[in-house]
């Protein structure tokens, strides 16, 4: 194998995994971080294109190396023989790479490449490039998937000692997936839905007839609103399964369809009054806003005759100002002429011969009157256009409100069309959430008779319990109550031994009493000759006593012992009387599973509010649909009528525009050239006047100065001088003259209009206020008409409903109920299968019982090594007995101890033995699932770590084992940091780690 920046490798490594197979076992070690599993890493991610366990969740990215350089591709190159071909694959992961033009990076493509070796021809053959079609080939040729070959040639110690001291559930898990009983797991399925779909349609049938019903009844309820309530017939009362139910629904039904049908006539009469006050409202808007818009209009130009009326003075002012200039342009000649006249008329003949040459042809011979006549036409013309240029402005600006209504329309139309979509599936909408509320309600229902059977259950059970634990406190009792009695005899015999013996002592002790000269108490003698003296062991009065007191207090506690058994043999009977003979297990299973389904019936009633808040949420968009789909309607209708009317003034005005703008573009253009033109009229015949005066003034110039001076009414040529101005300032003076009388002009014949003249004589006081009421009464009426429209469309489709409704109640009186006999199998197959039903003893799943086997076959094949590794110590077996809450059955693990000859926990294993017990699990594992999968074996195998644990003796047993596996030609790479692993084995892998990248160096091998 050969890795390029993989992992921690920054450059180019190979591995010769022939030459570290020559001794069978092989070490692949080094410091911690260097990169032992990325070795493995790449084994796998050159077969399988992934790495294995939570490696891969890391994403590709993980794969390339950090050390390597930009352009160093990260590629895995695997060399490896299988069922007689030898096969050599390469992968190259996606990877970002250096741009061959300019700075940057660029994300090159995943690669695999699969060559075969043919010995005829003495090279390699290409066989495939494709990703999906090389892991097909190399899966068919291994026969296991990825995780398989990291369970069966990867093999992870960390995992297998997790796997033994596992759960049921831990286990089931990694079983599952390496032995693919997912068929097992989906039949379970498959009988749990069968059940539901038997069940549900056993239920249906029941249920149909009056659900149809309910719906009738939900469907006429919806009409309610345009009728009153009492004039509905009664609905049915009688429940499902009631004599007479189909008659009575069918009846009922027939008498709503009628109700339902006179409502429709009502809705339809009604339609037609609302649409002719609709019409009668439309005429009335209409008039109404013509006469306010000639109002309005009337009122503008009024408004712009003041703003001409308050310029008055300036107009004024200009055209006294405009005839002192134009007095002052005779001084100013004559003054000239005095000096160069000769000159002046030849500068004015030029000039004015350049004023005609720019005048059309048609105007270059013309005199100077006739040019001033004709600059004055076109001025008057100019002035015409400003009115054209503002009707073409208005054009503009109604082209722009004309975009904007028609985005207007189409945003109100797809709205329109949102909403009547939405209410087109509104009534499955309904239903949908109705159902869901339904089977809530009947979860609710079931929830109070689960609960009520689990509290029942419950009692038993913890009676149960409590009989169970009542009879070892009888047991208990019985033994004290046996010790008691025993304690009891014991210490009346004492008391009566004691009695005896001072009874014989008697003597003694009332000779003990006698004094001499005193009488005897006994013969009443002074003389006491021979007194009886002390036996051995002599018992006075005090030590009866105590005896006595002895005896009494161990019969109290006898009596109190068997007080205590009494009551506690009554609790028994009691609580056995409440648990009515049931078995604790079994009752504590039927607890269980009451418990699972009494939560899913609450989980499931649980959702009413919300589907509850779901409908009203849903209702109430219905509602607002409705609402929304009249209000766009009538907007849509309204943009529609403001459009029409500003297309009809648009046309208007472009006619007027057309009239006036004189074969140019526009308007604008129209009166730039007028404009033009009227400058070049003027000056022309101002040049063609001055050229004229230049002749007179040479000969009359210096009794013209002060003649011009006097006649134009200056009292001295400085003040003619100061009042001149030029032909600009002239032509700007009289322009504005001449705006300001064009202005007038069309002011008189805007009011001489006929529409104006009716505006000002309209006896209406307050045009806007009638729109505004006509407006109202006209959205009053469209509300009133589309309310109208929607009520009879909603009766129409209740109609329609009802009589779909009412022909599915007749068909389904006419059904009986679907039989149960498949149900009832389906059902007894599904809680088989799913481990609930009674039959099944240990309530085992049918994958666990799958499971079970294949646990059984493992336990089975590392047991023959854990025997070897453990000196016959230890053994694993599987367990099939049931475990309690909740717990899955048949998946137990547990090991034998020679030793002591029980069966214990493989909790209870110390770290080493934990070590070989796991080591020989995923051996025997690994052997199970070749066997199962089918493929070929493959001959090297890696342990990964946990070396470390082991002892010396254990550790040489171990390695024993491993042996075994070499004689069987397979060879097994070790991965360990454990020094001592060294010195044992001479075929080494070391992974070297350094700063830059780690490096692989061989030991103990012929290339080493």
């Amino acid at each position: 194998m050969t890795v390029t920046a993989f992992g921690p490798f920054a450059g180019t490594q190979h591995v010769d995994f022939d030459a570290l197979s020559q001794a069978g076992i092989f070490l692949l070690h080094g410091a911690t971080g260097a990169g032992k599993t990325s070795v493995l890493d790449a084994v796998c991610y050159a077969l399988y294109g992934g790495v294995p366990g939570s490696r891969q969740s890391r994403g590709r990215a993980w794969l390339r190396s950090d050390h390597a350089a930009p352009g160093t591709a990260t590629e895995v190159v695997l060399e490896l023989t299988v069922a007689g071909r030898r096969l050599e694959l390469t992968r190259r992961p996606e990877q970002p790479r250096p741009k061959r033009r300019g700075s940057g990076t660029t994300m090159e493509k995943a690669v695999t490449l699969l060559r075969e070796w043919d010995p005829a021809a003495d090279r390699w053959q290409a066989r495939s490039r494709s990703h999906q079609e090389i892991g097909e080939e190399i899966g068919a040729l291994l026969g296991m998937s990825r995780e398989q070959f990291c369970q069966v040639v990867l093999l992870p110690q960390g995992d297998f000692a997790r796997f033994l001291r596992a759960g049921a559930e831990e286990r089931a898990a990694l079983l599952g997936r390496l032995f693919d009983t997912g068929r097992f797991a989906a039949l379970e399925r498959r009988l749990a839905e069968l059940r539901g779909s038997a069940q549900s349609a056993v239920r249906a049938g029941d249920e149909h007839l009056l659900a149809l019903a309910h719906r009738m009844r939900e469907a006429v309820h919806e009409q309610q609103d345009t009728g009153p309530e009492d004039a509905l017939p009664a609905f049915p009362e009688s429940a499902p399964g009631e004599v007479g139910l189909p008659e009575a629904v069918l009846v009922w039904a027939a008498q709503v369809r009628e109700y339902a049908a006179q409502r429709l006539a009502v809705c339809a009469e009604a339609v037609g009054i609302a649409g002719q006050r609709y019409e009668s409202a439309q005429r009335t808007h209409s008039e109404r806003a013509r006469r306010a818009e000639h109002r309005r209009a009337r009122a503008r130009l009024l408004e712009r005759a003041e703003e001409l009326r308050r310029a008055e003075p300036e107009r004024e002012h200009a055209r006294q100002r405009l005839g002192l200039a134009r007095a002052a342009e005779q001084i100013a000649p004559a003054h000239a002429l005095r000096e160069r006249a000769a000159a002046d008329h030849r500068a004015a003949l030029h000039r004015e011969a350049a004023a005609r040459s720019v005048l059309p042809p048609e105007l270059a011979e013309c005199s100077a009157a006739q040019l001033a006549e004709r600059r004055q036409r076109t001025a008057e013309r100019f002035g015409e256009l400003l009115g054209a240029r503002r009707a073409e402005e208005r054009g503009a600006q109604i082209g722009r409100e004309l975009d904007r209504l028609d985005a207007e329309v189409r945003g109100s139309e797809a709205a329109l069309a949102d909403a009547e979509s939405w209410l087109a599936r509104w009534p499955a909408l309904r239903e949908d959430t109705q159902r869901r509320l339904d089977t809530a309600y009947g979860a609710a229902t079931a929830a109070e008779q689960l609960a009520a059977r689990q509290e029942q259950v419950g009692a038993r059970l913890e009676a149960a319990r409590l009989r169970d634990g009542l009879g070892r406190e009888v047991e208990s009792a019985q033994e004290r109550v046996l010790t008691a009695r025993e304690e009891a005899v014991g210490a009346q015999e004492r008391w009566l031994d004691r009695r005896e013996r001072r009874l014989r002592g008697i003597a003694a002790e009332l000779a003990a009493q006698l004094a001499s000269g005193e009488p005897c108490t006994v013969c009443g003698s002074t003389d006491h000759p021979r007194p009886a003296v002390p036996a051995a062991g002599q018992v006075d009065s005090a030590q009866e006593e105590a005896a006595l007191a002895q005896s009494r207090a161990a019969e109290q506690r006898r009596e109190q012992c068997e007080r205590e058994l009494a009551e506690v043999r009554r609790r028994q009977e009691r609580a056995a009387a409440d648990a009515a003979d049931g078995h604790a297990g079994t009752l504590a299973a039927e607890f269980s599973e009451l418990t699972a389904e009494l939560g899913e019936a609450r989980r499931t009633a649980g959702t009413a509010p919300m589907v509850r808040e779901e409908l009203s949420r849903a209702e109430g968009e219905h509602e607002r649909r409705l609402a929304a789909g009249r209000e766009l309607g009538g907007r849509i209708a309204s943009l529609t009528a403001e459009r029409e009317a500003l297309l009809s003034e648009r046309e208007g005005l472009r006619r007027e525009v057309d009239r006036l703008r004189d074969g140019e573009e526009t308007v604008g253009a129209t009166a730039r050239r007028l404009e033009a033109l009227a400058e070049r009229l003027g000056e022309a015949a101002e040049a063609a006047k001055e050229a004229a005066g230049t002749a007179q003034r040479g000969k009359e110039a210096d009794a013209a100065l002060a003649d011009a001076a006097w006649m134009a009414g200056f009292d001295s040529p400085r003040s003619a001088f100061e009042a001149a101005l030029d032909a600009a300032g002239q032509r700007e003076l009289q322009r504005a003259l001449d705006s300001w009388q064009a202005e007038e002009q069309a002011l008189a014949d805007a009011f001489a209009d006929p529409e104006m003249r009716a505006a000002a004589q309209d006896p209406h006081t307050d045009p806007e206020a009638e729109l505004a009421e006509a407006e109202q009464l006209l959205a009053a009426a469209r509300s009133g008409l589309r309310a109208a429209e929607t009520a009879h469309a909603l009766a129409r489709s209740r109609c329609l409903a009802l009589d779909r409704l009412g022909s599915e109640a007749t068909a389904g009186a006419r059904k009986s109920a679907p039989g149960r006999e498949r149900a009832d199998l389906v059902v007894g197959l599904a809680g088989l299968a799913a481990g609930t039903s009674v039959d099944n003893a240990r309530r085992m799943r049918l994958e666990s019982y799958v499971l079970a086997a294949r646990l059984e076959q493992v336990a089975a094949a590392a047991s023959d090594r854990l025997r070897r590794m453990s000196d016959g110590r230890f053994e694993l077996v599987h367990s099939d007995e049931r475990v309690g809450r909740g717990a899955r059955s048949g998946l137990g693990l547990h090991v034998v101890d020679s030793w002591s000859g029980r069966e214990r926990d493989t909790g209870t294993l110390s770290g080493g033995e934990t070590f070989f017990a796991s080591l020989a699990l995923a051996l025997g594992l690994a052997d199970v699932v070749a066997q199962e999968a089918g493929g070929t074996r493959l001959d090297t195998l890696f342990i990964d770590e946990g070396f470390g644990s082991l002892d010396e003796q254990t550790l040489d047993e171990v390695l024993d084992v491993l042996d075994t596996l070499r004689e069987r030609d397979r060879s097994v790479g070790i991965v360990s940091h454990v020094p001592d692993l060294r010195m044992r084995i001479p075929a080494q892998l070391e992974v070297l780690k350094r700063r830059d990248g780690s490096r692989l160096r061989h030991r103990g091998t012929a290339d080493g």
